[in-house]
């Protein structure tokens, strides 16, 4: 790299890999290339699990095909072990949510009540007999045996009869997988062979639908996933993992409350969020706190009250007045948040569509222009896929950032520090791969420097990754390394925290604000921009956040 813009990424890529690095603590180093505000983990055992963790799922996409094969083996599992037809299995998992390990216990703990409550008859309580005719049960009407047919209990009803229940129980939904006997005294219960014999090829295939679904709405292990006009599911296995699952559709979701994945705020946090936002958008018309039925035109209008205007004129609403100030102090402090989370959530939007693009229409151009294999160009759709991740992140940090206790000042101020760097950070890879690439992606031919662009564009998206995990996992712990008298805490163990500490453990300043400047070198041998106030390495000649120069 010859150029002082090459010269300017190399600085940029060192300074953001000391930055971003690492796993655990954050702090301040005295080592000659140190001297950046950073996540770190010394302990490579530590960092090798954490990367075992990071490529481990506790939870698994199934397809169709997927739920009818475990169905299917479940079935078989139940049918081998307790020596019963499947159909009576099926009827067992059925009633026990599919878990074959509550089947188990249940059976071999009372066989007798399980048949009962379940309806599964071990021997008919009616006995047909040899008679060449019988009388239909609803009908009343005499059929001959092979137009007969009865459940389990030997109660006996004409096919036409047989097909009319099922097909109105069919239609009424789901509740069809636990039908019984039309005799109004009998329990037993009538099985899929029953509905395969009897009913039309219509009932039977939204039976056997009603069925397959069942198995992933009655199994307290899996989920539909909620993303619109998805078919997949997801198996959920509880492990040291979080509730965030990603379905084959790109949906990510919480699978504990099905809201969309929000690390790193928890689901109670969601909920209000979302209540809120629904509730304040009515809090934008400031009313007189007098009865609504006293309003109307001669007042101004229901949402235009001159009445409250002239009483205050006369100084009547002091106290009114000071409650109406605080809630609209209140509603702007939520504005501000509640406006940075949509904005993310738009850039999110839009990353997703310039990635889908990127997918189905760049990605070629891309291929032929720099004579380069399209399997060789993943790092481009991994950074896209990353910067998809970070928006979601982001927008939840401001739902986060709101419900933080405003007199947990440290806290506060550490957090929003936090936050501006992962924006700022974002924002670098962004940039690198929506505009950097464009000038790759308008090329006339290949380009001498697109492997130099390829190393750059990988590296901020590894570095970002590991900045925004160790940024969830810090808020997720409630920033505890943060004291409550402002200052970090020493204790650097701590996986999720983030300390400041120099050699020898001393403290040089807890969270550091992104107010003020010097040109003078920190005592570690960095200095501080003037523009933006980013701890740079001494090495660096240009700000590895703004890009100042020094």
């Amino acid at each position: 790299m010859d150029s002082e813009d090459d010269m300017h990424d190399a600085n940029d890529a060192e300074s953001l890999d000391d930055y971003y690095s690492g796993d655990t603590a954050g702090e301040y180093s005295d080592d000659d290339d140190g001297g950046v505000f950073e996540f770190m983990d010394n302990d490579s055992d530590d960092s090798d699990d954490i990367i075992a963790s990071r490529q481990q799922k506790n939870y698994m996409v199934l397809k169709e095909a997927d739920i009818h094969q475990h169905q299917e083996d479940d079935i078989t599992t139940v049918s081998t072990v307790l020596s019963i037809s499947r159909v009576a299995a099926s009827i067992l998992l059925r009633h026990f949510h599919w878990s074959v390990s509550n089947v188990h216990e249940a059976w071999f703990a009372d066989e007798d009540r399980v048949r009962e409550t379940v309806g599964l008859l071990e021997r008919p309580v009616l006995e047909l007999g040899n008679a060449k005719e019988i009388s239909c049960g609803i009908c009343f009407e005499s059929y001959p045996l092979d137009r007969i047919s009865a459940a389990a209990c030997g109660h006996p009803f004409c096919s036409a009869c047989w097909r009319a229940y099922m097909s109105t129980s069919i239609d009424g939904g789901p509740g069809c997988l636990v039908l019984r006997c039309p005799d109004p005294s009998c329990n037993a219960t009538v099985g899929q062979d029953m509905i395969n014999l009897l009913a039309s090829d219509d009932d039977k295939a939204k039976y056997a639908r009603y069925l397959l679904r069942s198995y992933i709405e009655d199994n307290r292990k899996t989920k539909w996933c909620p993303a619109p006009g998805c078919e997949y599911a997801i198996e959920f296995v509880a492990g040291s993992g979080g509730y965030d699952v990603s379905c084959l559709c790109s949906y990510g979701f919480c699978w504990n409350c099905t809201e969309e994945a929000h690390r790193p705020v928890d689901c109670g946090t969601v909920a209000k969020w979302i209540m809120k936002n629904s509730a304040e958008s009515e809090n934008m018309n400031w009313l007189c706190l007098g009865a609504w039925s006293d309003h109307g035109e001669r007042t101004g209008g229901f949402y235009a009250c001159n009445r409250y205007e002239a009483a205050k004129q006369e100084g009547a609403y002091d106290e009114t007045e000071r409650r109406r100030e605080m809630a609209k102090n209140s509603l702007e402090r939520y504005t501000h948040y509640y406006e940075r989370w949509a904005t993310n959530q738009s850039s999110r939007q839009k990353a997703l569509a310039d990635l889908h693009q990127m997918q189905t229409v760049y990605l070629e151009r891309i291929s032929d222009k720099q004579s380069q294999p399209e399997s060789q160009l993943k790092f481009i759709i991994e950074a896209w896929l990353q910067i998809v991740e970070c928006r979601r992140v982001l927008k939840w940090t401001y739902a986060y950032g709101y419900y933080l206790p405003e007199h947990e000042h440290a806290k506060r101020q550490f957090f929003e520090y936090l936050q501006g760097e992962a924006e700022a950070g974002l924002e670098r890879l962004h940039q690198c791969a929506e505009k950097d690439l464009q000038g790759y992606l308008n090329a006339e031919g290949p380009s001498n420097d697109f492997n130099d662009f390829r190393t750059k564009l990988a590296g901020l998206t590894s570095v970002t990754r590991n900045y925004f995990e160790n940024l969830v996992r810090a808020l997720e712990n409630g920033l505890s390394d943060v004291d409550s008298q402002g200052a970090c805490s020493k204790a650097a163990s701590s996986k999720n925290g983030v300390t400041s500490k120099g050699k020898g453990g001393r403290s040089k300043g807890a969270c550091r604000t992104t107010s003020g400047s010097s040109k003078n070198l920190d005592d570690s041998g960095g200095w501080s921009c003037d523009q933006c106030t980013y701890l740079n390495v001494r090495s660096a000649i240009t700000c590895a956040m703004c890009h100042q120069r020094r």
